[in-house]
């Protein structure tokens, strides 16, 4: 009876010619070791299944592994054969993919050939990657570590594919100590169930005509079985040639389990894979109902006479959970998933080693969880348990980006710093984006953050002073005010005009409080309100000092017979100089504000890194001519005050006008150049200052002296005083 399928081989050299004749009769053939990329090609071999990965998948599993520990810079050793450059080349395209770079590719002859090995140490030793991939068979490998060892290379991580990564057959204990610290792929273990029980049973008795179990017998106790019966014999004091006589009463579960492993299957448990689904598809062979089977006409197959491709059918499509839990199917090129375990070498201080499990790499998991490390079981070379870098340049700090240097790959880099306003973009590291205009970048450069906005607030110290200062100088005023009606009937008060007095110091108060306009955010109606305001208010104080100078003129005047001002006295002309002075600013400001008045906005360019919100004063030429006509007040009243200076001392308020108005003046000519080298809301404290330092010169000039007068030289604060007939005598 043929067989109903073909369960092997182990080397794909071996399976590759097996697999070819096979597929020419369409005849299953399951293998547990082959894993040469090649045979997943189905119009080659038709009838080639495994159990085992394409050996081209551990290539994703090496490149998931150095993306998971950062490795940007690594170099390749690669066997000289066809395996070895296909396998290299889809590694480095992965590894490209991931965003790193291949430091060097070096290929071992397939011969050996002392000369190339050398030279690949040498570049080993030179090259600044700390991660040497070695895509080779143990037998190209050897003579490289061998040659790494005598070099005493121990600062490079090895990491290595299924082909040699769980061999032990080293010649020196040399290469052990290099080989400390690798990571490796291999096949994945699995577990059988009873397997254990069943290798532990073993023993010649239950197979007598199995040389194999006697040879096994003898390796693994370190015994010779005796030429008579083994039943009949028991002296185990008798030996030949130095070893013991064996005496069947040895027991299996003594034997070393790095000798005897009966807990981790790897190549075992893809045999174990393998013949169960040959039986799967045999049982699902069996299940066949007549008219809806696969075949024509909706035929089944005989179980017991059924053709090979028949079987083959079956073979391809089962689907089943083995013993151990895990599914098991075939895709369209007859390969099972991507699993592959995640192994590190680990040389004890005893001189024992061991492969330490420390993860493993499963297609079938979501993606980006297809790798789970855990790093706290791995020890890198000399005991380490710190992950080692591998990279050709140092990550950028915070805020820079990768400027590739000419002519080579782009994991080696100068670091550049973003410009003003510039964040590190997210998804290439390589470009700095600019932030939106109402943004700015964080202090780290990662993401755009809003823009601080900047105003003259009431909640910070500048602010608060400047309206606690313009609220004291009100109250003062106000003080002064009080002052003056209480005292509204003594001849100091009397002689200065005591309406226009009151009319100032009202509009003093109001210049103190107009200045808390400019604190706090501004907005379109407080942007129009202040200037107006502003504008308005002082173009009074301006008139009603204007109008003082003029009644003191016009006063003194009248005592002097030849005086052609004397018929000018009875026109109250300085009645008229208030609302007229005033309404001409209103009207500038009317259509000021009817053609382009002021208006909030944000500055977003005055200052980096901040939004200002300022008022934006509209007609530039308006706002002049409000200024403008101010100026025009003040020099006005400076030149009258000015033709004033030499009356009599008794009648002359003209000298503190005149004194206060080049105060005014002062204080306005320097607030220009101040205003102008200042930004922000520093800006708006210049003005603010300005105008309570200019009310106050006027407060101060005009006023204080009469206060003094009132509250501390009341003698003199006399009608004969003030006429000078009092002066006169004490002269005389």
């Amino acid at each position: 009876m043929m067989p109903a399928a073909i369960v092997g081989d182990l080397p794909s050299k071996a399976s590759i010619p097996m697999a070819r004749i096979l597929g020419l009769y369409r005849y299953p053939q399951v293998s547990y070791a082959a894993g040469h990329p090649i045979l997943s090609d189905k119009k080659q071999f038709p009838s080639f299944l495994r159990t085992i990965q394409n050996d081209n998948y551990e290539v994703i599993a090496l490149a998931q592994l150095v993306k998971h520990f950062n490795w940007t810079w690594v170099g390749i050793v690669s066997s000289d054969n066809e395996l070895g450059r296909s396998g290299v080349q889809l590694l480095t395209k992965h590894i490209e993919w991931n965003g790193g770079c291949i430091a060097f590719l070096e290929t071992l002859p397939i011969y050996n050939s002392m000369e190339a090995v050398n030279r690949i140490v040498d570049v080993v030793i030179k090259s600044k990657a700390t991660v040497i991939i070695v895509y080779s068979t143990i037998e190209n490998l050897i003579s490289l570590m061998e040659e790494a060892s005598f070099h005493n290379i121990k600062s490079k991580v090895w990491v290595g594919c299924g082909c040699w990564t769980i061999t032990s057959d080293f010649p020196r204990t040399d290469i052990l100590t290099t080989l400390n610290g690798s990571l490796g792929v291999a096949p994945q273990i699995g577990k059988i169930p009873g397997f254990k029980d069943f290798l532990y049973s073993i023993h010649p008795s239950k197979f007598p005509n199995d040389i194999f179990v006697k040879t096994f017998w003898e390796k693994a106790f370190g015994c010779l079985w005796p030429p008579d019966d083994l039943l009949n014999y028991t002296d185990s004091k008798t030996t030949v040639k130095g070893a013991h006589w064996c005496t069947g009463s040895e027991k299996p579960d003594s034997i070393d389990p790095d000798i005897y492993d009966v807990y981790n299957f790897r190549y075992t448990y893809k045999v174990h894979n393998a013949v169960f689904a040959v039986a799967h598809a045999l049982h699902q062979m069996s299940l066949c109902v007549p008219g809806k089977g696969p075949f024509k006409n909706g035929s089944c197959a005989n179980i017991y006479s059924h053709q090979p491709f028949q079987l083959l059918h079956y073979v391809k499509n089962v689907k089943f959970n083995n013993p151990a839990g895990e599914s098991i199917f075939f895709d369209e090129n007859g390969d099972v998933p991507l699993y592959v375990d995640i192994l590190n070498w680990q040389l004890f201080p005893n001189g024992s080693n061991q492969y330490v499990h420390v993860g493993s790499y499963d297609a079938r998991s979501p993606e980006g969880l297809e790798l789970t490390i855990d790093q706290s079981k791995i020890l890198w070379n000399v005991g380490h348990t710190t992950v080692p870098t591998s990279v050709c340049s140092n990550p950028c700090p915070q805020g820079q980006r990768k400027a590739t240097r000419e002519g080579q790959k782009i994991c080696c880099f100068d670091c550049v710093p973003c410009s003003e306003g510039e964040i590190l973009n997210s998804n290439d590291d390589s470009e700095c984006l600019k932030c939106p205009e109402d943004m700015w970048p964080n202090t780290r450069k990662e993401i755009c953050v809003p823009k601080p906005i900047q105003f003259l607030s009431f909640h910070e110290s500048l602010g608060s002073s400047l309206a606690c200062i313009a609220v004291i100088c009100c109250l003062l005023t106000f003080s002064v005010l009080c002052l003056f009606i209480v005292n509204h009937k003594t001849p100091i008060v009397k002689a200065n005009n005591r309406q226009l007095s009151y009319l100032l110091l009202v509009s003093l108060m109001f210049c103190f409080l107009c200045s808390l306009l400019f604190i706090g955010q501004p907005n379109t109606v407080t942007c129009m309100a202040r200037q107006v305001v502003f504008g308005v208010i002082f173009s009074i104080c301006l008139s009603v000092i204007l109008a003082k100078t003029i009644t003191v003129i016009m006063v003194f005047s009248a005592t002097n017979p030849d005086s052609k001002l004397k018929r000018l006295v009875g026109l109250r002309i300085p009645v008229y100089i208030i609302p007229i002075c005033t309404m001409v600013q209103i009207v500038i400001c009317i259509i000021w504000l009817s053609r382009s008045g002021p208006f909030a906005e944000f500055n977003m360019t005055a200052e980096i890194g901040t939004i200002i919100v300022e008022c934006n004063e509209g007609s530039t030429v308006l706002f002049s001519c409000v200024l403008g006509y101010m100026g025009l007040l003040a020099t006005t009243s400076l030149l009258v005050a000015f033709l004033a200076r030499k009356l009599p001392d008794t009648f002359n308020e003209a000298k503190f006008i005149a004194f206060s108005m080049l105060v005014f003046a002062s204080v306005w000519i320097t607030f220009i150049p101040a205003y102008l080298s200042t930004k922000g809301k520093y800006m708006v404290a210049v003005e603010v200052f300005a105008i309570l330092s200019s009310s106050s010169g006027l407060l101060t000039c005009i006023f204080f002296p009469k206060c003094y007068i009132i509250l501390l030289q009341p003698e003199i604060n006399t009608k004969d005083f003030i006429t000078g007939r009092k002066r006169n005598s004490r002269v005389s």
